[in-house]
């Protein structure tokens, strides 16, 4: 110490000698001025050293000193192993597993009479509307007529046949006027039948931009069924995660609309193409059915990456770094009963939110300081009181 002293004393000397010859000297040019200044700071910074060592010598010989420290407030949790879950948050979309978009069956016509409103529900095979059949029935009426000319015909026929008179060919063809008719008679039926439009799925009139005057025919999206007691949810998932996620990975879904209702459930469909405009994949969870949920909602899906049990986790904003790697600060309990913060390196795996996992350099029982961290060093006591 005295050798350190010694140090110290001949510094302080010689920083004084040379600040008296701060004095500016005539004919002292620039060069000379920088040399000087570097001169001062040198003997500065030894000076500094000298006193920063001399002091934590007296720090380490003063123990009633050391007992006077006052130690810092901080708060302490005992670890202990846990599980650990690691998810892939995204944003999903709920879709209806059937949905249809309602046509005629034939080349359509003008609407005559609308039997639904937007929001009915209907069952399956529940008439929506009716379309302009008057050509349609007129052309049934005439070849009713003609059905009924020849059968009346080929029964003439049958009747002279049955009495050896006439031909054969007389008989024959007159029983193929009769199916022929009795064929166009049905094709007459089946288009009047599709005059009637119907709802080929149970379900919900979503979408209704069809009146009474207007015209419906094939490829019109004027009436739309929505069933919504079969719902899915569908995700676009980045395709750095297609090895992380396939069927079955589990799933927890959550609809902000509806106070952060949350269901659970596990991937179904996992597409085998990657989408060239947004390098993602789609993915499809069926739920279950539920009242308050509608189509088209937006949900936050959870996708389950990642879990472990029996690890030790700590928050995420203990963790430090320095030039040597990750550390957290933990508690030390010294011979004295004093305790004191004790720096430990670490590994760690993954991270979720506010919770990482450690790999390795922690224990069980392990005292972490999770608040009053920031600005401790090694050996400095802390309090919890």
């Amino acid at each position: 110490m005295y050798k350190v002293l010694t140090v110290v004393i001949g510094a302080s000397i010689l920083l004084a000698s040379c600040g008296s010859s701060t004095i500016q000297k005539p004919g002292e040019d620039l060069k000379e001025k920088k040399a000087r200044l570097d001169s001062l700071k040198s003997v500065q910074t030894k000076l500094g050293k000298s006193i920063s060592d001399l002091q934590a010598e007296i720090d380490k010989l003063d123990t009633a000193n050391a007992k006077k420290e006052k130690a810092k407030l901080v708060a302490l949790t005992a670890l202990a192993p846990t599980s650990f879950t690691h998810f892939i948050d995204l944003q999903g979309n709920v879709d209806a597993v059937n949905t249809s978009w309602i046509s005629p069956r034939g080349q359509g016509g003008v609407v005559t009479q609308l039997y639904i409103k937007q929001g009915d529900h209907v069952r399956q095979g529940q008439l929506l509307l009716k379309l302009d059949d008057a050509i349609q029935r007129q052309q049934l009426a005439s070849d009713e007529t003609q059905l009924a000319y020849a059968k009346d015909l080929y029964q003439r026929r049958k009747n002279l046949w049955d009495e050896k008179i006439g031909t054969e060919v007389d008989l024959v063809n007159a029983k193929n006027q009769v199916d022929q008719a009795e064929a166009r008679l049905k094709i007459d039926q089946q288009q009047l039948d599709f005059t009637s439009v119907y709802a080929d799925i149970p379900g919900t009139v979503n979408v209704l931009n069809i009146k009474v005057g207007e015209a419906f025919g094939q490829g019109s999206q004027a009436i739309q069924i929505v069933n919504t007691d079969n719902l899915k949810v569908v995700v676009l998932v980045p395709e750095i995660y297609q090895e992380r996620v396939r069927v079955g990975t589990p799933v927890k879904i959550a609809f902000p609309g509806l106070n952060n209702k949350e269901v659970t459930g596990t991937v179904t469909v996992s597409s085998k193409v990657i989408n060239e405009s947004n390098r993602s994949f789609q993915v499809e969870i069926h739920i279950p059915n539920s009242s308050d949920i509608r189509a088209n909602q937006v949900s936050i899906v959870k996708l389950q990456d990642y879990s472990a049990s029996n690890v030790i986790t700590i928050p995420i904003n203990t963790l430090q770094t320095d030039e040597t790697g990750k550390y957290v600060m933990v508690a030390q309990q010294k011979p004295d009963g004093t305790i004191v913060a004790h720096k430990k390196s670490i590994t760690i795996g993954q991270a979720y939110r506010d919770k990482v996992q450690v790999t390795g350099g922690l224990d069980t029982g392990d005292r972490l300081i999770t608040d009053g961290f920031q600005g401790l060093y090694e050996g400095q006591l802390i309090t919890t009181q």
